[in-house]
């Protein structure tokens, strides 16, 4: 699916990060008798994987509280009055309860408007791609001025889990099914969307393009359920080299179909209609990253990496990317910007701006 918009800018970014550092040599140390059994040399984590290290919450740093530090900061960057928010949308996997809504804490904190739409979504890594979409949409529609995308993850438990289960149970199948877990990092990021002004100088969002591979549904998993009692102690899975496989796949049919619309659409600059001045991956590690922009035909030198230093924060990640390299000046006037995000089930979505 192809959509095109016109009246819509990117009006702030926000990210909020813990100030605790752990690093891939840490978390070798942990699982040392697991490595020494099945013959990995240490150093294979960050080897593997590009993650040096990641970040965690300190103990009694809350979701809410991080998702509205970096809801805030958009607000602040987009210098816009948080009354004026008509939807607040809070995309992470991670929540503080099943109800109410962890949106309901951040729109408190921030203070929106008492006509706002304030509601969670989940969509794996994805969310905060399909929040965008949300918004986007609403505005385009004339149907809210602004709106707010944002969300935190938290690390910890999982990758302790993850530790232990590995300790007690030292097989390589569970090692393969569990490095992905290790690369885990904790973080918060926020999107806010306005709708266009004339002779607005705010980067615009041009296009999405949006494919599903829902056949592969099982390749990646994170429970338990949320059945009372839930059926199943928490865990999470993934296959890997499958996930690469055919996610690297459902990305190239997804950059087709954005590829093919944005060429119908004019250009900010000379380079051409088609062209992609700079990226912005979902950031889950070096050997995704590197065969993604092998198959797309992009360069390296152009694409936005925080994995090393931040690990992957799921649906975090891309906007903490995006505002880290705002901050940074990497993006220009007249860029032609890709996000490119993917997440499990397969799910993929990639937005084209102009900045």
């Amino acid at each position: 699916m192809f959509i095109s918009y016109r009246n819509v800018v990117l009006a702030g970014l926000g990210h909020h990060l813990p100030a605790r550092v752990v690093t891939s040599t840490e978390i070798e140390d942990r699982i040392g008798a697991t490595l020494a059994k099945l013959r990995i040399p240490r150093g294979q984590l960050a080897a593997m994987t590009g993650i040096v290290e990641r970040r965690w919450w300190d103990a009694g740093e809350t979701l809410s509280a991080a998702a509205g530090a970096a809801a805030s900061r958009a607000i602040e960057q987009g210098g816009i009055n948080p009354r004026s928010i008509g939807a607040l949308i809070y995309a992470g996997v991670c929540r503080e309860q099943l109800e109410p809504a962890t949106a309901c804490m951040v729109a408190d904190r921030v203070g929106v408007s008492a006509g706002a739409q304030v509601y969670d979504i989940s969509n794996a890594c994805l969310g905060v791609m399909n929040g965008i979409l949300q918004v986007a949409n609403l505005i385009e529609l004339g149907q809210i001025e602004s709106g707010l995308v944002c969300s935190a993850e938290t690390a910890q438990q999982i990758v302790e889990l993850t530790i232990a289960r590995l300790n007690a149970e030292p097989t390589m199948e569970n090692f393969k099914t569990a490095l992905a877990t290790l690369t885990g990092g904790s973080g918060a990021g926020a999107v806010l969307l306005s709708r266009r002004r004339e002779d607005d100088r705010r980067p615009r969002l041009v296009a999405a393009a949006v494919r599903q591979a829902s056949e592969h549904h099982r390749l990646c998993r994170w429970g338990p359920d949320t059945g009372h009692p839930a059926s199943a102690p928490m865990y999470m899975e993934t296959h890997a080299i499958d996930v690469l496989e055919h996610g690297v796949k459902l990305g190239v049919e997804t950059w087709g179909e954005l590829m093919a619309g944005l060429s119908q659409q004019p250009a900010a600059r000379s380079g051409g209609a088609g062209v992609i001045d700079k990226t912005v991956c979902h950031q889950v590690g070096s050997a995704n990253r590197d065969a993604i922009l092998r198959a797309l035909r992009l360069g390296p030198e152009r694409d936005v990496v925080t994995y090393s230093q931040l690990g992957n924060m799921g649906t975090a990640s891309l906007p903490v990317s995006a505002s880290l390299a705002a901050d940074q000046g990497f993006f220009e006037g007249g860029d032609r910007v890709a996000w490119l995000g993917i997440g499990s089930g397969l799910n993929c979505l990639m937005l084209g701006w102009d900045w």
